[in-house]
């Protein structure tokens, strides 16, 4: 008896530990269960460490950021806030919008905080929810840019002029490539491992960097002879790789800057006018003729948004050689339409109620600032400086 009262009691300890809400109730739960029902021993320890199990994943801390550079479109809704969805349920995770990072390409003053707020309302909109998951706006979380100078003596210049995305960025701005361009990395790594991260959802384009965030954790332990800083991975939480949305103009993925995406934003209006527009070939001309990259898209956002029985019908009708595009597209942009009509209803209501956008974000850095003062802390220490009373 003594046996199982102490594992429903570490059970408790656990769920404290990782702030679940139910640990209360659960425990009065195990504790009745367990006082005068000896015979049910082996169903409550599987339960306990069922629930331990689930606990002790939920400590895993996840963190990801995004640049407020413009609205939310499909992309990034079934190519990342999908899996943040699923992130909140089983992990400790951490959601920031990236406004320092913005810098880099001069934004106007009026435009950053707006911006911002709008990636917000839009995160509510879509179904992240503060409580389990907190948001914050980078700039309310100071710590990182102390991070980022200590991270940025342990880094090389040659290094990180090889990133691929610097040489990228480079070529196409070469009148303004500047030193937060160049050290875009290390300043993700600060976000990452400021909050001593396990894991981050980044896709392939920033895979390299988060190689960099490993780089650096390496280095700084091994500068001060230390088990500090974990080494992120990345991940998706659900099967095989992040989907990569395509864009509407026939290649390449869907962006901010192609031109070629549809935002959770956009009215009905805009939607269709949109996908009417998309582009397409002339048309299978034999039977089961492999699909074009153009059409592949079309196809590939339809069986994100449709039914199966929808998806397979038109599928077929292409198979057939008597598939109409005008067709197919009315049917894809009334599909998104359903799927992102409630989703733009809720960002306009967020919009209105700037109070609770403000409330919300303040909330966010609070919590978000509990990690952060302790990983400066014991940095500063590490590295010889006093800590902060």
């Amino acid at each position: 008896m003594r046996i199982l009262y102490g594992i429903v009691c570490y059970a408790f300890y656990t769920l404290q530990k990782c702030k679940k809400k139910e640990s209360i109730s659960l425990f009065s739960l195990l504790y009745e269960r367990s006082v005068g029902r000896l015979q049910k021993r082996v169903t409550i320890v599987t339960f306990v460490c069922k629930t331990i199990r689930k606990c002790d994943k939920n400590m895993e801390r996840v963190v990801s950021g995004i640049r407020p550079t413009g609205n939310l479109h499909l992309g990034n809704y079934y190519g990342a806030v999908v899996n943040f969805l699923k992130m909140q349920e089983e992990y400790d995770c951490l959601f920031f919008i990236a406004d320092w990072h913005s810098l880099t390409t001069h934004p106007h003053p009026e435009s950053i905080r707006q911006n911002s707020y709008t990636i917000l309302a839009e995160y509510l909109a879509a179904g992240i929810d503060p409580d389990k998951a907190p948001i914050y706006i980078q700039s309310d979380v100071p710590e990182v840019l102390e991070l980022y100078l200590y991270l940025n003596m342990i880094s090389f210049k040659g290094e990180l002029e090889r990133t691929t995305t610097f040489k990228d960025k480079a070529r196409k701005q070469p009148d303004n490539i500047n030193a937060g361009l160049l050290t875009y990395p290390v300043l993700m790594a600060a976000d990452i491992l400021l909050h001593r991260a396990h894991k981050v959802p980044v896709g392939k384009d920033q895979e390299q960097h988060l190689e960099i965030t490993r780089k650096l954790a390496r280095r700084f332990n091994n500068t001060y002879g230390v088990e500090f800083f974990f080494e992120p991975i990345s991940f998706s939480p659900g099967e095989g790789e992040s989907i990569k949305i395509p864009g509407l103009d026939g290649s390449g993925k869907m962006g901010k800057s192609e031109g070629n995406a549809i935002y959770l934003v956009d009215d009905e209006k805009s939607i269709s006018k949109k996908v009417m527009r998309a582009v397409t070939d002339s048309g299978p001309t034999e039977p089961n003729s492999p699909l074009t990259e153009p059409i592949a898209n079309l196809f590939m956002l339809l069986q994100l948004v449709s039914t199966p029985e929808v998806y397979t019908f038109y599928r077929d009708a292409y198979a057939n050689c008597n598939i109409r595009y005008g067709d197919l597209k009315k049917q894809l942009a009334q599909d998104i339409v359903a799927h992102t009509a409630p989703i733009r209803e809720r960002i306009l209501d967020f919009q209105k109620n700037t109070d609770l956008l403000q409330k919300i974000a303040r909330q966010g850095a609070e919590k978000a600032r509990e990690s952060a003062r302790q990983t400066i802390q014991d940095v500063r220490q590490i590295i010889g400086f006093k800590p902060y009373n």
